[in-house]
């Protein structure tokens, strides 16, 4: 019988005592000057940076968190560079134990959602070898499907996005359709399939993305998706708190990761660290920032209680 993602993704939260997910984000102007060196118009030499930076940011991460969430675009604007190097960086956060979902956002009907499915999703059976993939609902149920069915057996996660953390995720996200908000609506489906398929820990491997920015919406949302893992982006540098995101955990401390991109792999640059460790210590402000920020999620929420 293949192991459900939302189990496997417990006992991993479990084990580190956290739910904290690093954003592998890669972004070329933050880079430490010694990764940078003259490969500014040389995509195959970005890559190369990008897949060093990403790798030394797993061999510092690994040992303190559960998974990691590689953002596939700064690696495809490299070109196939970049691809080669997205799928080393994915090979390797899998060989340091950690559980690896790609944010892609994907989404397509019929035969061509498959084919994203069939080729992201499942550790042995998948060309890219990830455990999740985050996926849009706005193309409607038919292009849900392909990606759900082929996540049950493989044992593999999705995250659906439902409310975003950006600023602008209002637009079509808030707008009411039948007397309620479009984010109410997707989020009743995906919980319907998270409830349909629930393991030991009381969460399916069907996951929604809902943003820290967004407090009020994300206890609304928890309370609406009792089965339903939360992937939760916008704790860091787009302002949101251990305090914004309580409402997102259950007694035990489960039901949510925490994902901090920027706040995390560029550490160095902020005001509390800069001074302390700078460019030439680069990793050590990785490691001061992931245990603040697990300190912090245990001080201020149920996260305590795993």
């Amino acid at each position: 019988m293949v192991k459900l993602f939302g189990e496997t993704l417990a006992e991993a939260v479990r084990r580190c005592g956290n739910p904290v997910v690093v954003g592998l984000d890669p972004r070329w102007e933050q880079l430490p000057e010694k990764l940078v060196g003259n490969s500014a118009v040389d995509f195959a030499a970005r890559a190369g940076a990008y897949e060093q930076f990403c790798c030394e940011v797993i061999d510092v991460v690994a040992p303190l968190v559960p998974a990691v969430k590689p953002q596939a675009a700064f690696f495809e604007e490299c070109g196939p560079a970049g691809l080669l190097a997205l799928g080393k960086v994915v090979d390797y956060a899998r060989a340091q134990g950690l559980l690896v979902i790609m944010d892609g956002k994907r989404n397509d009907i019929g035969s061509t959602a498959e084919a994203y499915a069939r080729g992201y999703l499942g550790r042995e059976q998948s060309a890219w070898h990830c455990d999740a993939l985050t996926i849009s609902p706005y193309l409607g149920a038919d292009s849900l499907e392909p990606f759900i069915n082929v996540a049950h057996d493989r044992g593999a996660g999705l995250f659906v996005l439902v409310k975003t953390s950006n600023p602008g995720s209002g637009m079509l996200q808030d707008k009411l359709s039948d007397g309620e908000p479009l984010y109410r609506a997707v989020a009743r489906y995906v919980e319907a399939q998270s409830s349909a398929n629930c393991g030991a820990s009381g969460y399916g491997s069907i996951g929604a993305v809902v943003g820290a920015t967004y407090p009020e919406q994300l206890a609304e949302l928890r309370a609406a998706m009792p089965h339903t893992w939360f992937l939760v982006p916008g704790y860091g540098s787009q302002g949101g708190t251990a305090k914004d995101v309580v409402p997102a955990f259950d007694e035990n401390g489960l039901g949510a990761v925490i994902n901090n991109s920027r706040g995390i792999i560029f550490a160095h640059q902020r005001a509390e660290y800069k001074d302390t460790f700078g460019e030439a210590r680069w990793q050590e402000a990785v490691a001061a920032a992931t245990r603040e920020m697990i300190a912090s999620l245990r001080a201020e929420t149920n996260v305590g209680n795993l």
